[in-house]
């Protein structure tokens, strides 16, 4: 685990905690969008001509079926959601997703998005079941002996929500003696407690459960990676905001196949022009995880 920064959201009812390990869950309608504020464009994507990237088994799979397969959560506001009503997917690391596509020459629409949980994702690699994955997935050396990243695209961190007239709650060293509210068994709850930032811990089996919670006033926080919490509050910047520095650090990575460096260093390509002055990074940012008025630094790409 290493670096840290993000999130986005609305009430859904199963948020899965990718990046700390424990499936959890908001609840809700999942765009990000709404507020009555003008929400930013969402960047559109050329789509790159005549792509080859010879050695490259995944991309030759791509390639033979037409589109990519690709492995996102569905249950996560503002990162990877699918609108129960609609069908539709959304959020920042489904526009990753779609703006790899475009570089590896599918139209992003072309996409086939097949929602696979944390503990499936290495298995659905390997099998070749998707051909990469979006999805709040942490770059760590464990995961690095089955599967191979790109990135990272972004780097999130433990963070805390709070209401948002709430002035006693700057950081993590406010927390004594205030109720804070994360999920059961999970690793943010445990850093709480390890750290004893606070004793009055609550553990509920949702984070939907715990923001309910925060807006009833009957805890005073909670914690978990900020770009989940962001997702909160993008989706109601006038109850909710996150506060203070991160504590930890989890670099999302685009999962691959392990040996296809090819790939990986065409996928590493795309993602590094999308920081760029003026790149997709931002605008994508801006119009997902950007709704909750926080801000986010661009990562640093790292290859290997």
């Amino acid at each position: 685990m290493r670096f840290r920064t993000l999130a986005v959201g609305l009430l859904i009812s199963g948020l899965a905690l990718s990046a700390c390990g424990k499936e959890g869950a908001p609840t809700d309608s999942g765009s990000g969008e709404g507020n009555g504020s003008a929400a930013p464009e969402m960047p559109t994507y050329e789509v790159a001509k005549d792509v080859k990237l010879e050695g490259s088994p995944t991309f030759d799979k791509m390639k033979s079926v037409g589109h990519p397969i690709v492995g996102v959560k569905e249950d996560q506001p503002g990162l990877g959601y699918k609108d129960p009503t609609t069908g539709k997917y959304s959020g920042f690391d489904i526009e990753i997703a779609r703006y790899v596509a475009a570089n590896l020459g599918f139209e992003p629409e072309s996409i086939e998005f097949k929602a696979v949980p944390s503990a499936g994702r290495e298995q659905a690699l390997i099998n070749g079941d998707v051909h990469y994955y979006v999805g709040t997935y942490t770059i760590n050396d464990k995961r690095k002996q089955q599967v191979s990243f790109a990135g990272p695209y972004f780097v999130a961190g433990q963070g805390l929500l709070v209401q948002k007239d709430n002035t006693d709650i700057n950081g993590k060293d406010d927390l004594k003696g205030k109720k804070v509210c994360s999920v059961s068994g999970s690793t943010p709850i445990q850093n709480v407690r390890d750290q004893g930032m606070t004793d009055q811990i609550v553990e509920l089996q949702t984070y939907s459960q715990c923001v309910n919670q925060l807006a009833q006033g009957q805890v005073d926080a909670v914690t978990t990676d900020d770009a989940i919490l962001k997702g909160y509050a993008a989706q109601e910047p006038d109850k909710f905001k996150v506060v203070g520095d991160t504590f930890s650090e989890e670099p999302y990575g685009i999962g691959l196949p392990k040996d296809d460096k090819v790939l990986r260093d065409k996928v590493n390509d795309a993602l590094e022009a999308s920081l760029e002055e003026g790149g997709a990074w931002q605008k994508i940012y801006d119009a997902t995880l950007g709704k909750s008025g926080s801000t986010a630094e661009k990562p640093a790409i790292e290859r290997y």
